[in-house]
Order: structure tokens, then C-alpha cells, then sequence
């Protein structure tokens, strides 16, 4: 974590017009968000140079992950404040289940993958994450968790500007960076920026750490395909 950043969200909003709450937490998650958003295998995927192994092994952890993932934006839809914003985590809860899960069934048939591969430690690190911010937070805890689950992907896959020829890299790059896509992630921090604002300092750094904690397991997610220690990245 950057020493440049304030650990307070009121001393970073200070000195700054307009300062966005996901924007503090997001400088407060380096230098794990650019590894994240840049690395490796990021960098393979966008050129079509990552191994079919590693990426078979990737999007089987994905899948070992999605469950939780839905269950967690079904908790933030049961949440959510409005009917409005139920509305739109039920429209992506569609996608999930829908046009994503196709997507891994028909990877899965290419690649030779197994759908009910067991989770990994980092993936394992992860599901824990995900439930916990569930069961011992509210709707702003939830948020801290998937806004950066998302938000990362979105980042790195609108920055792809050549698509990879294989069908799985190329529609996992669509996935991320289509606009519907684009614009919930965008919704979602909205969210988490008014929710964030609306409580105590107390409770902000409660919400500092599930969001650095998301980008650090994150990292180690984008990694682990590659037999990298996940105890690197603090995820066992």
C-alpha cells in the first residue's frame, strides 16, 4: 500500500474536488491493483500467448468461484436499498447464470476442463472472503468486496485493444468489456461511493480492508495458474 495515500477517506478528500470513495480505496489497494489489472496473464491473454493449460486451470478456480460470487450478489440484491438497484444486481444475476455459464460450458468442452475441479487455496481464500463480508456486514460490506471483484476485470479487458483469436480468451475479454457490462460496473461504484461516504470512520476502514483484501486475492488468482505460491500475496 502506497504511504502517499491517507489512511482516512476525509484527509484524502481534503485536497481534492470531488473525491470519490472507490478512487481512495482503489489508490489504498497498490501496488496490488496494477499487478492485478497488468500482469502476466493479462498480458498473454490480451496477445493470445497464454498457455491452454494455465488458462484451463484459471477458469476452472473461476468456476470453483462463481457459486459464491452469484450467492453474494443474490445478499447484496436481498440489500440493496431500492427496488431500482434490486433490479439491476437481478439483471446481472441473469448474465451470470445465463451467458457466462454458457461461456464456461463451452470452454470446458474445448479445452478439455473439468467443471467440478476442487478449489485451490487461493480460490478457497477467496469463497471465505466472499461469505464472511456476507454474513458479518451489511449492503456497504458486500459492495467492498464485489465492487473490486469486478471492477478489476473491467479495467483490465477494456484495456484490451486486439482481441486474442481462440473463442475462450476472446469472449472472456467481451464479457468484461461489453458496455452493459461496463455500465453496471460503474452502477456498483456509485453504490459503494454513497454508502462509503454515508458512515463512520469506523466502519470505512472495515471497508478499506475488504477491498484491499478483494485486489490482494485477486493478484494471487491471476498467478496461481502459473504454480506461483499463494502465500506470496497473503492468501493462506
Amino acid at each position: 500500500m502506497s504511504d502517499a495515500v491517507p489512511d482516512t477517506f476525509d484527509a484524502y478528500a481534503a485536497d481534492r474536488e470531488d473525491a470519490r470513495f472507490t478512487d481512495w480505496l482503489r489508490e489504498r489497494s497498490e501496488p496490488d491493483w496494477t499487478a492485478a489489472v497488468d500482469g502476466r496473464f493479462v498480458r498473454e491473454l490480451a496477445d493470445g500467448t497464454v498457455d491452454d493449460a494455465v488458462f484451463r486451470r484459471y477458469l476452472e478456480q473461476d468456476y470453483a468461484f462463481v457459486e459464491t460470487l452469484t450467492g453474494t450478489f443474490g445478499h447484496a440484491l436481498g440489500e440493496a436499498p431500492s427496488m431500482a438497484a434490486k433490479a439491476r444486481f437481478a439483471g446481472f444475476l441473469g448474465t451470470i447464470t445465463n451467458e457466462e455459464n454458457d461461456y464456461f460450458e463451452r470452454s470446458f468442452a474445448a479445452l478439455d476442463g473439468d467443471s467440478e475441479a476442487e478449489p485451490d487455496a487461493t480460490t478457497r481464500a477467496f469463497i471465505d472472503l466472499l461469505e464472511r463480508a456476507g454474513r458479518q456486514g451489511g449492503y456497504a460490506e458486500t459492495l467492498a468486496v464485489l465492487v473490486p471483484a469486478e471492477w478489476v476485470y473491467e479495467t483490465w479487458a477494456t484495456g484490451i485493444e486486439s482481441r486474442p483469436d481462440a473463442f475462450y480468451l476472446d469472449e472472456w475479454v467481451e464479457l468484461h468489456a461489453n458496455p452493459p457490462f461496463v455500465d453496471f460496473v460503474a452502477w456498483l461504484r456509485r453504490e459503494l461511493d454513497r454508502e462509503g461516504t454515508a458512515v463512520s470512520a469506523r466502519r470505512q476502514r472495515r471497508l478499506d480492508a475488504l477491498f484491499r483484501r478483494t485486489v490482494e486475492l485477486e493478484r494471487a488468482f491471476f498467478a496461481a495458474p502459473y504454480g506461483d505460491d499463494p502465500r506470496r500475496y497473503g492468501s493462506s
